[in-house]
């Protein structure tokens, strides 16, 4: 009679039933989900402090009574709910200043994209020293502080001394006296420090795009407008999603440009803008529970601005 292969414990002779096949051991789902969170969570932690902690102190005192009075202690402060908001939207200059923003924001979105893309182009079209060259003047606007660039400017469209007006024949024009001309002035320093990231970003693109598709689209016959609307700007898509997103966001909340340029925002307030409002209702008025409550509003309005562009873009397919 021979003996059983199995001992009566179940273990197999020589072989321990847990090892008999049994995989081999893998990192922890825990593990290899925690360990990128782990290296970002230095600049996540900077991150939460210097923009998460204001963004709620923003929103914490839209919802307060905090005028000079509480500020000194004079007075307690109150909670006021949504008092502010309701005197906010209440007031009609609050409407006329958004409606301004917006068309503003948008003209120099526009104008930024269109000279941005269009230098971009002209790079791949130059030889190496004018290229060289322009790229070297872009980055000196786009490196200029915002205070210097308005003031050269200001200067250069001075009505007594500046060269433009002596130039096109302009004699003592005041660029800054009517509401549109300040407009426009403000918008083309705004182009002229704003272009170069759009410019060096797209012109990144452009080159990671193979040669042949461009070649093959010139054979087709098509012409310089046609490869751009039809083969670069499909093909650069996502570049472009980022650029416009970050001229938004910077063009909505220009306020050193027009507060140089405009001294405070125009002749009875006619050039203000939602960032300027909010500075002279927080500090020149002390109404710093308004002043917050209208950054707040400036927020959800960016946030819900690109939430729709993303949408929009998603439903067309578009991978970003």
């Amino acid at each position: 009679m021979t003996a059983s292969p199995t001992s009566p414990q179940g273990v197999v002779r020589g072989r321990p039933r847990a090892a008999r096949g049994r995989p081999h051991s893998s990192p922890r789902p825990f593990a290899r989900t925690a360990t990128p969170w782990l290296y970002l969570a230095p600049a996540l932690v900077v991150l939460g402090g210097l923009l998460v902690y204001p963004v709620c102190q923003l929103g914490l005192i839209s919802f307060l009574e905090y005028t000079q009075a509480q500020v000194s202690g004079g007075q307690p402060t109150t909670f006021q709910g949504l008092h502010n908001y309701a005197e906010l939207f209440r007031d009609d200059q609050f409407w006329r200043v958004l409606l301004a923003t917006v068309v503003f924001a948008a003209a120099c979105v526009l104008c930024t994209l269109t000279v941005g893309c269009a230098l971009a182009v002209l790079l791949t079209r130059v030889r190496a020293v004018p290229r060289l060259a322009l790229m070297l003047a872009a980055l000196g606007a786009w490196a200029t502080p915002a205070v210097t660039g308005s003031t050269v400017w200001l200067m250069l469209f001075d009505a007594d001394f500046g060269p433009v007006n002596r130039i096109l024949g302009l004699g003592d024009h005041s660029w800054t006296y009517g509401r549109y001309s300040a407009f426009l002035l403000v918008l083309l320093e705004v182009v002229w420090c704003s272009f170069p990231f759009v410019m060096v970003t797209v012109y990144a693109g452009i080159r990671a795009v193979p040669a042949e598709v461009l070649e093959a689209a010139a054979l087709d016959g098509a012409s310089q407008w046609r490869i751009w609307r039809s083969v670069l700007a499909p093909m650069l898509r996502p570049i472009l999603v980022v650029v416009t997103i970050q001229s938004v966001i910077w063009d909505f909340k220009v306020f050193t440009q027009i507060y140089v340029m405009t001294n405070g925002g125009g002749i009875a307030g006619q050039n203000l803008v939602l960032n300027v409002y909010a500075y002279q209702k927080a500090f020149a008025s002390s109404q710093y529970s308004l002043g917050s409550a209208i950054g707040v509003v400036m927020l959800l309005i960016l946030l819900a601005v690109t939430l729709v562009y993303l949408r929009l873009l998603r439903r067309q397919g578009e991978e970003l």
